[in-house]
């Protein structure tokens, strides 16, 4: 009796859980359609402040909840990374240096796209091999893993991250300008960086949190 007692309790708790979600789900769909019947935010005009190299900054003149505000914008083509997988299932990440941060940094291997409408999946599969001299037989060997766009508040890159399995050995060619190293590691080893604030690439502890909760800690 008890233990039917215990999985009635069990029962009820899950069923009260997904209701819950159920109706947060629904609040959430409520809010999206509303915004989108009235936007709180209205775009008047945007003006380009500065064109770099791999990316545009502009000045957003908006009203926002009724009132008027200036803010800055930030583009991006858009990028992909991947998780490359050794036999033993450990990951391969580069290390370089990075001038925005001044210092040396643990990364998947990444890169923009040579061109706005390049499948991110040919850039993944073309950066696997300049940054890390490991390569699989083509793009379509890339499996998916997630979809992630890097800082919201003033920036639209996203990036497509993949896995790299049954990788063939080769001869790296990284840009003129970049300085690589590349690294074995496994998941574990990483997730203890990334709990200890050490690993702090945005894009690299989305995929590896992401590869450690599909394919667990060993594979």
């Amino acid at each position: 009796m008890e233990d039917r007692a215990a999985l009635n309790s069990i029962d009820a708790a899950d069923q009260a859980d997904s209701a819950r979600r159920a109706q947060e789900a629904r609040e959430a769909r409520e809010t999206q359609e509303a915004w989108e019947a009235e936007p709180p935010v209205i775009r008047e005009k945007r003006e380009l402040a500065y064109e770099g190299t791999i990316l545009k900054v502009y000045k957003d003149y908006v009203v926002a909840n009724g009132h008027p505000a200036v803010w800055d914008f930030i583009h991006h083509d858009g990028a992909a990374a991947v998780v490359p997988v050794l036999e033993d299932g450990r990951l391969l990440l580069v290390r370089q240096y990075r001038n925005a941060l001044d210092r040396w940094t643990l990364e998947l291997p990444a890169g923009k796209v040579d061109a706005p409408d390049e499948p991110r999946r040919i850039c993944a599969f073309r950066e696997l091999t300049e940054e890390t001299g490991y390569r699989v037989d083509s793009p379509e060997d890339l499996e998916f893993l997630i979809r992630i766009n890097t800082t919201v508040a003033f920036l639209d890159e996203e990036i497509d991250i993949f896995v790299a399995r049954n990788l063939k050995r080769g001869e790296a060619h990284p840009d003129e300008d970049e300085v690589i190293t590349v690294e074995a590691w496994t998941v574990e080893d990483l997730l203890d960086l990334i709990y200890r604030g050490e690993l702090k690439d945005g894009k690299t502890v989305s995929a590896i949190a992401a590869y450690a909760c599909r394919y667990g800690k060993q594979k």
